[in-house]
């Protein structure tokens, strides 16, 4: 699934003042002088870089980015299964780890006895980043399809390999792409540039910093009480959810998921992932939920008998799937400059100016050696695991790699050009590929296909993290150590925690789990291999007509003007809501509504709180969900 849409910024506000004169400054005559990428590099080296007098690559940073990341895994993993959707973590590391430090400089100042450094801190976030956010990166959507379309789970040492060869390999490919799209570029990267930020006014201004710290401790604190009281039981149970009075074909209205379910996580999403998704995703479950599923269910798609969620996801996953793949695959034509960058740009990412003598930065930044080393290394692992663990010959490993660095590529400069990382379509191109050339082989489809949005995923997320720290001065080479540490940390915690949380594939699809990515990736994979002839004619028809839907919501958005635009409805979020149950899509647009009430009527409080408080409920309610279903499962609540 894509990630949510953050604020764009525009290229100055990426670039210090140092930078904007250099770049401005006119020659004599009055014109504007090209500068080089070495001026250009050596200008940030003398004003911004400060990485060889300020403590970065620490012992204290690496372990509390590790803690953080490894419990922020746990909570990317809840929503995901939840939603599909992947939320960073850089900035709620940033806000969490300056609170947790300062609580334990109060309470053993000698033991902590000094501040860490916003060098520290940008060290710290980019290891949390990658144990949180990079490693569980196709957990809830290739790996859950395996599940699906297997009914088995592929032994544990084979997942931790997997999930470590495919963040490793996204990192190192990241490595020579960095000089040409932040050094030389300039690109925004606008939650690198967002997370820098948040440093800067944490450090500088200690009040403003308390009030986040303790908005998203509040946060958390709300959000595990709900956790508590409905999932623990006695002596204070809350309901699992609102039951709304009324029914549809006979059948209450909760058969039809049409409830208010009692969770503040998808009204904390909601508010995080904006207006126009939310509102698209209430109409789309309105219209699937209310009256196309009980037409369904009437032509004999859905089994009324059996009606539940899971029933009704036989037929309006293939509507669902079609909308979002259709209309992220146009949308991602519609960047062919984007891709023509990209692919014109090969030659000046491998310039070797790091092994001339003269290149100021050849000792900061990582050398390409290691590039060259970590991507084949880490290949052959991706590679050997695809043969030997699920019997995808060589030759398909091979073509799976090579694409995966281009598509990395593309997703790498929509990334710093949008801030949206199109890991959804990467992956889908992925599929189609492999639907050609291993036609009928779902394993392989999915596996290879994993591939790309692993890897794809975890470079973007690096160049994000690097560009914070360019920003703020900090040595590349280190900040890089700092990510690959990371990889460590969310491979031993995401990896066992996938298991328990999903003990087989019954829980998939499930009103708990509902698994709307997985859900997606492999009704893509099935349709590869059987064909159209396997679905029932109603759902051939929800193909259709998603697909129409897909490709008419990017034409009209192009067609129209922009301020015409937050009239038509997010493809993404249309599609999204037909394979989750509608009290997720409700919740979501609660949230979505009072994030917009509060950026009308009080703009910088909302500004200032909305992402903490939000973090904060999803971290509480997931973490405190998933600890109270690990113990009922071994005995220690009664549930």
């Amino acid at each position: 699934m894509a990630t949510q849409e953050r604020t764009d910024l525009p290229l100055e506000e990426a670039l210090t003042e140092e930078e904007v004169e250099l770049i401005d400054e006119p020659a004599e005559g009055g014109q504007v002088p090209r500068k080089t990428p070495e001026d250009v590099e050596m200008n940030w080296y003398k004003t911004v870089y400060q990485g060889d007098s300020m403590p970065q690559l620490t012992l204290r940073a690496i372990l509390m980015g590790s803690v953080l990341g490894g419990f922020m895994s746990l909570s990317n993993l809840y929503v995901g299964l939840k939603t599909g959707w992947g939320l960073g973590v850089a900035i709620t590391a940033c806000i969490l780890s300056f609170a947790v430090w300062k609580s334990l400089r109060t309470a053993l100042p000698a033991l902590f006895g000094s501040d860490m450094s916003i060098l520290e801190n940008n060290c710290m976030q980019s290891t949390a980043s990658a144990a949180g956010y990079s490693t569980g990166g196709t957990m809830c959507s290739a790996i859950c399809a395996y599940l699906l379309v297997t009914g088995h789970h592929m032994p544990w040492p084979v997942l931790a390999w997997w999930t470590f060869f495919l963040a490793a390999l996204g990192v190192f490919m990241a490595i020579p792409m960095k000089r040409q799209m932040i050094n030389i570029e300039q690109l925004k990267f606008p939650s690198g540039i967002a997370a820098a930020e948040t440093l800067r006014s944490l450090h500088a201004k200690g009040d403003e910093a308390a009030d986040k710290a303790r908005a998203l401790a509040g946060g958390g604190v709300l959000g595990g009480a709900i956790a508590w009281f409905r999932d623990a039981g006695k002596p204070f149970a809350l309901p699992g959810s609102f039951q709304f009075p009324g029914s549809l074909m006979g059948f209450p209205l909760a058969k039809w998921t049409i409830s208010f379910e009692m969770s503040a996580i998808m009204i904390a999403a909601g508010a995080i992932m904006g207006w126009k998704v939310t509102w698209s995703m209430m109409l789309g479950a309105t219209v699937n939920y209310a009256f196309l599923a009980p037409w369904m269910a009437k032509l004999g798609a859905i089994d009324t008998a059996k009606l539940g969620y899971r029933a009704i996801m036989t037929w309006s996953t293939w509507a669902g799937a079609a909308i979002m793949v259709t209309s992220g695959l146009l949308t991602f034509a519609f960047q062919w400059k984007t891709v023509l960058r990209a692919f014109s740009g090969i030659s000046g990412i491998f310039t070797k100016r790091s092994e001339t003598p003269a290149d100021p930065l050849a000792h900061i930044e990582v050398p390409g050696s290691w590039f060259l080393a970590g991507t084949v290394l880490s290949g052959l692992g991706c590679m050997a695991v695809l043969h030997w663990a699920f019997g995808t010959t060589f030759v398909m490993g091979v073509v799976a790699v090579v694409m995966t660095f281009f598509l990395s590529l593309v997703a790498a400069r929509a990334t710093g050009e949008s801030d949206i990382t199109p890991v959804g379509a990467m992956g889908k191109i992925t599929q189609l590929t492999f639907g050609v050339l291993a036609p009928s082989n779902i394993t392989t489809n999915l596996m290879t296909a994993s591939v790309t949005a692993g890897a794809a995923g975890s470079t973007a997320d690096l160049l994000t993290d690097l560009k914070s720290g360019y920003l703020l001065g900090a040595n590349p080479r280190k900040q890089f150590i700092a990510q690959f540490l990371g990889i460590f940390a969310g491979v031993l915690v995401v990896v066992p925690a996938f298991y328990l949380l999903v003990p087989d594939a019954s829980v998939l699809g499930t009103d708990k789990w509902p698994a709307p990515s997985a859900q997606v990736w492999a009704a893509v994979a099935k349709l590869l291999a059987n064909g159209l002839g396997s679905l029932h004619p109603a759902a051939r028809m929800g193909l259709l007509v998603g697909g129409l839907v897909g490709v008419a919501i990017p034409l009209v958005e192009l067609a129209v003007p922009k301020s015409w635009r937050r009239f038509i409805p997010s493809a993404m979020g249309l599609g999204l809501s037909m394979v989750i149950p509608f009290f997720n899509s409700l919740s979501m647009f609660i949230g979505a509504g009072i994030a917009m009430a509060m950026e009308k009527k009080t703009p910088k409080l909302a500004a200032d709180y909305i992402i903490p408080v939000s973090s904060g409920i999803i971290a509480g309610e997931s973490l405190l969900g998933i600890a109270i279903a690990l113990l009922t499962a071994a005995g220690f609540l009664g549930g």
